[in-house]
């Protein structure tokens, strides 16, 4: 994901962390601290406790607590995207990485479809775990209260271990809201799946998700909650992309490209003038073409490529000077969405298709396209 850094590895999953996440945990130490009043008397009121305050009050220790349990509370979310990546692990699921970002975290999984039993264990093991977080951190509490000598320090102690525990309860509950592609959508996908077709089960959640969605932004913007109004917009466009996935998916089974890819191919010299392969291009009506020499391929040429070369220096550029060396190709059997994910990942609109070190033809997002639109007939 744009915007993010390693920070290590665990279990082999890569971790990263958003540039947004390290604006978040000042954000919430700001907003912790500046109502602690209210939310020591929160803590009080839901675990029947007393809390000696005066060191949560004092100073500017209220801030430093705020950015205590915001750490703690991302440490949670952290553990709950870990526990989907672990099942998923269990299951043969690849995990590209997990990130934490500003309004929680992601475990990037492998693009594939899981059974619906999959599914279901992998959706409730993140909400499960941070039911869990929050029953210990519960615990906690009551432990604090009879072991801690210091009334002042524990009733910090408490404060951080009863806020912490009533947040991942929260986070618990919010994540199970039938809001796909959150946990609850994806149990209900999960639950719908064994009772239908899988794109069909999807499209439904997707449904209910985008509902959610936009109740979750007019409470936003009624609460002014610039939060909540960025995760329904996160789950809007969530539920919208994942549906289309699956419907491709549907669509595209068992196509390979060697199928839909488009041949004779029109290749060029690496010497030719970038002018001709402008009037090529509206020839042939192409707008890109596998670069070849000596019946090698060396490079592919595209529209893109003539349009961030200055017009003046067209005729003096050949195709060598522009074009990109480093081109993805696919054997006739690689099936189509395998294509369309690098198409999309890497930003690029066609893909020659080779056998044998030679090239029989070529693939574009068009041709996709068209074939998606056929299949929907």
């Amino acid at each position: 994901m744009d915007g993010s850094f390693k920070i290590g590895r665990l279990f082999g999953i890569p971790v990263l962390i958003h540039f947004t996440f390290l604006l978040i945990i000042p954000l919430f130490a700001w907003v912790i601290g500046s109502d602690i009043e209210f939310t020591v008397d929160m803590v009080r009121n839901a675990f029947h406790v007393s809390i000696d305050d005066r060191y949560i009050l004092s100073g500017f220790i209220p801030y430093l607590l705020g950015a205590t349990v915001a750490i703690g509370l991302f440490i949670g979310v952290f553990i709950h995207e870990l526990a989907h990546s672990l099942i998923a692990l269990r299951s043969g699921i690849r995990i590209d990485s997990i990130t934490l970002l500003f309004f929680g975290g992601v475990a990037a999984i492998e693009e594939q479809e899981p059974e619906p039993g999959t599914e279901l264990v992998m959706a409730l093991a993140g909400p499960l775990t941070s039911l869990a977080i929050g029953l210990i951190s519960g615990v906690l509490v009551y432990v604090v209260q009879v072991f801690v000598r210091s009334s002042a320090e524990a009733g910090v102690l408490i404060y951080i271990f009863g806020y912490l525990s009533i947040l991942n309860i929260l986070l618990f509950a919010f994540n199970l809201l039938p809001a796909f592609p959150m946990d609850g959508g994806r149990v209900l996908r999960a639950y719908l799946a064994t009772r239908m077709p899988l794109y069909k089960a999807t499209s439904i959640a997707s449904s209910v998700g985008k509902g959610f969605a936009v109740l979750f932004g007019l409470v936003g913007l009624i609460l002014f909650s610039p939060i909540l109004i960025l995760i329904a917009f996160f789950i809007y466009i969530g539920a919208g992309q994942e549906s289309m996935v699956t419907r491709y998916n549907f669509l595209l089974k068992d196509v390979t490209v060697g199928q839909i890819m488009s041949r004779p191919v029109v290749e060029v010299p690496p010497r030719m003038p970038l002018s001709e392969v402008l009037a090529l291009m509206y020839q042939t009506k192409h707008l890109g073409f596998p670069v070849t020499e000596l019946g090698h391929l060396v490079g592919i040429i595209t529209l893109t490529d003539l349009a961030r070369t200055p017009v003046l220096d067209r005729d003096a550029m050949q195709v060598r000077d522009v074009m990109s060396r480093d081109v993805v190709v696919l054997p006739p059997h690689a099936p189509v969405m395998d294509a369309l994910r690098i198409m999309t990942r890497q930003d690029i609109g066609r893909i020659p298709v080779m056998a044998e070190e030679k090239i029989i033809g070529i693939v574009t997002k068009s041709d996709i396209f068209t074939v998606i639109e056929l299949r929907e007939v």
